[in-house]
């Protein structure tokens, strides 16, 4: 069977999959689906991995007159995505199996459930693969609908139909975007190929363009302003789908603004870089300084995905001034910092959402205000979630600090150009990241800290106790890799070359100055060098100490003897002088009736607190209230009256009636 068929096969089993999963018992739905993905995942991996050892493979498939020949092409860019879709939608599908249990009074909600899981899957594996405009554009809108459906999976709640209108308007915007800019191509060019795209920037460098692509991708992304669908979205969504959305489908935007990329001319890469650049280090701050006040444990997480699209950014940034600037290092450390990163953060970001889904079925809350000591009853998800948090804030030995490493690389490397406005941009960038490090490192400390340790503030009805073997099994082989990649990061650099090749210069070969890649090797065994340190003082410490006499008592109450639960720090204290500080970003809402000075006896009185997101509140709501007030002049036509619309309709007839007589039509 040729490549061609292998590719629609996958399509064949999804349909098979759709047609069966409604008949079959409760009980095997989510195993049926997850098998399916396992299938569309080795047929697709291994052609991905075939097309890095080619490097790439291309095919054409047949769709009728209209559509034509529709070019399906998986160079080492569009492997590198299929990979990273295939592994982590294949361990939250397995994740999915023990968490959705609990809705198996729900048998056609399941159904429907991972019959949409299963196209949503495949569907992103296709936008990596497709190359023609407008199946790119159907499966881009396949991949946003289904997503769609499986974040409104409890669509009986109202807040997850707020979430999923929310994010589909958004979706559908960011498609309109992309339909403008591929119709411009197509009116230039007259053809739908993607080749088209490059064709056309070499002879218009049009920055509208771009930027039309950029802000059609970036909602997708959720690079800031675009970004505000996340923190409903992720909440609102199951926790398997939740860790997949921020894997991956976040990732697809990244995709499609590198390939856009991939394009561009030369001589527009300067400029443009910088403007990625200084986006993405605003991204990466504000997501992380929203994620640090925040208590809701999703929606936090959903705010460090907008900080990590940020730090992607910030490579792709970087290695567009490399390429512009004809230097291969500052190139290769952005662009390859920035795969690496969008490797990395899927593996991460979806540990951490599944330690969360752990959280919330055994507590049956995401605020961590309600919650505390969770270390006791759930320590595989304690550890599961302080790997998740270590390698987030980029701390070695994982792979966070990796990724990071690369484009902090590029950026320092960018301070010795001889230009001032890339010097100043580059060292603007590094305190920046520095920054978003540092906020990050506080966010998950608290996070960790309320969450995990401490006593509970909150008696939950039932007792927690520590998830089942199925749902820490996926944990397990992504915290596998997470430390496998920290130690050995050395192991990717012929996919991540493979993956490099179509964003390099071109006549240049990448292999040609690699020296940036090399010093992954001394990370990782300074990674593991740090390990064995670590053992080595554990087990000194062991035998010079083990038959101490260890006395245990109380630590001193400050003169208090009997503490509660209550006197705890709570998340909105730890980060209140964080939240004061940046006061303009950070709105605080707050709901409390102040106690007047003659008020000698109050009475009891409640304290509501919650912070807004800043575009939303200042941008987005005062730009829809202007709107609806001025729709609202306009309500006079709409008065009720059947005499008044008939006479609409009249008026109507005689406008086509003069307009035709004078020839106006």
């Amino acid at each position: 069977m040729e490549i061609s068929g292998w590719l629609s096969s996958t399509w064949l089993v999804a349909i098979t999959a759709i047609v069966t999963i409604p008949v079959l018992k409760v009980r095997l739905k989510s195993w049926f689906a997850t098998l399916t993905i396992l299938v569309s995942s080795i047929i697709t991996s291994a052609i991905a991995i075939m097309a890095i050892e080619s490097n790439g493979i291309e095919t054409f498939l047949y769709a009728g007159r209209f559509f034509g020949e529709i070019p399906l092409r998986i160079d080492g860019l569009s492997a590198w995505f299929i990979l990273i879709v295939n592994f982590t939608s294949l361990m939250g599908a397995l994740y999915g199996v023990g968490y959705m249990k609990r809705y198996q009074d729900q048998p056609r909600n399941l159904s429907f459930h991972w019959s949409l899981f299963v196209i949503f899957h495949l569907s992103m594996v296709w936008v990596c693969m497709v190359q023609h405009s407008l199946a790119f554009l159907i499966f881009w809108e396949i991949m946003s609908l289904t997503s769609m459906l499986l974040v409104m999976f409890e669509h009986q709640k109202a807040d997850t139909l707020k979430a999923g209108i929310n994010y589909l308007i958004q979706m559908h915007l960011g498609v309109a975007l992309l339909t403008v800019a591929f119709i411009w191509i197509y009116a230039s060019r007259q053809s739908f190929d993607f080749r088209e795209i490059a064709l056309f920037f070499d002879n218009n460098p049009s920055l509208l363009l771009f930027f039309l692509f950029f802000a059609g991708f970036g909602i997708k992304a959720g690079f800031i302003p675009f970004h505000t669908w996340l923190p409903y979205a992720h909440p609102a969504a199951p926790s398997h789908v939740s860790g997949v959305m921020s894997g991956v489908i976040v990732k697809m935007g990244i995709y499609g603004i590198l390939r856009i990329v991939s394009y561009l001319s030369t001589a527009s890469l300067l400029l443009i870089g910088e403007i990625i650049l200084t986006i993405s280090v605003f991204s990466a701050l504000y997501g992380i300084l929203n994620a640090s006040v925040h208590r809701d444990i999703k929606k936090m997480l959903a705010f460090c995905t907008i900080e990590n699209i940020g730090i992607i950014g910030i490579g792709i940034g970087v290695g567009m001034v490399g390429k512009s600037t004809g230097n291969p290092y500052i190139m290769l450390a952005g662009f390859g910092g920035a795969l690496l990163h969008t490797l990395n953060h899927s593996l991460f970001k979806s540990l951490l959402f599944f330690t969360a889904g752990n959280i919330y079925k055994m507590t049956h809350t995401r605020n961590m205000e309600h919650l505390g000591g969770l270390i006791r009853q759930m320590p595989f998800t304690a550890v599961a979630f302080l790997v998740g948090a270590l390698a987030i804030g980029g701390l070695p030995p994982f792979n966070g600090f990796v990724s990071e490493f690369l484009i902090y690389s590029g950026l320092i490397e960018g301070i010795k150009s001889s230009s001032p406005e890339i010097s100043t941009l580059m060292i603007l960038s590094i305190a920046g990241l520095a920054m978003a490090g540092g906020l990050s490192l506080i966010t998950f400390t608290k996070t960790f800290g309320i969450v995990f340790l401490g006593n509970p503030r909150r008696q939950p009805a039932d007792q927690p106790v520590e998830v089942s073997g199925l749902m820490q099994a996926p944990v397990i082989l992504i915290l596998a890799l997470i430390v496998a990649i920290g130690l050995a990061p050395g192991l990717l650099l012929r996919p991540l070359m493979s993956a490099l090749i179509p964003l390099g210069q071109p006549g240049v070969s990448i292999e040609s100055d690699v020296s940036v890649f090399t010093q992954l090797n001394l990370v990782g065994l300074a990674s593991g060098f740090f390990i064995l340190l670590v053992i080595a003082i554990l087990l000194l410490k062991r035998f010079f100490t083990h038959d101490a006499r260890v006395d245990v008592s109380p630590t001193w109450g400050c003169g208090y003897v009997a503490p509660e639960a209550g006197m705890q720090y709570t998340g909105k204290s730890f980060s209140k002088s964080l939240a004061k500080l940046f006061s303009m970003v950070a709105i605080e809402e707050k709901k409390y009736k102040e106690i007047s000075a003659g008020n000698i006896f109050p009475k009891k009185r409640t304290y509501i607190a919650r912070y807004n997101e800043f575009f939303e509140t200042i941008i987005i709501d005062k730009a829809l209230r202007s709107l609806l007030s001025f729709f609202n002049l306009f309500l006079f036509i709409h008065n009720g009256r059947i005499q008044t619309y008939i006479l609409y309709g009249f008026f109507f007839i005689l406008l086509v009636l003069a307009g035709s007589v004078l020839n106006l039509f």
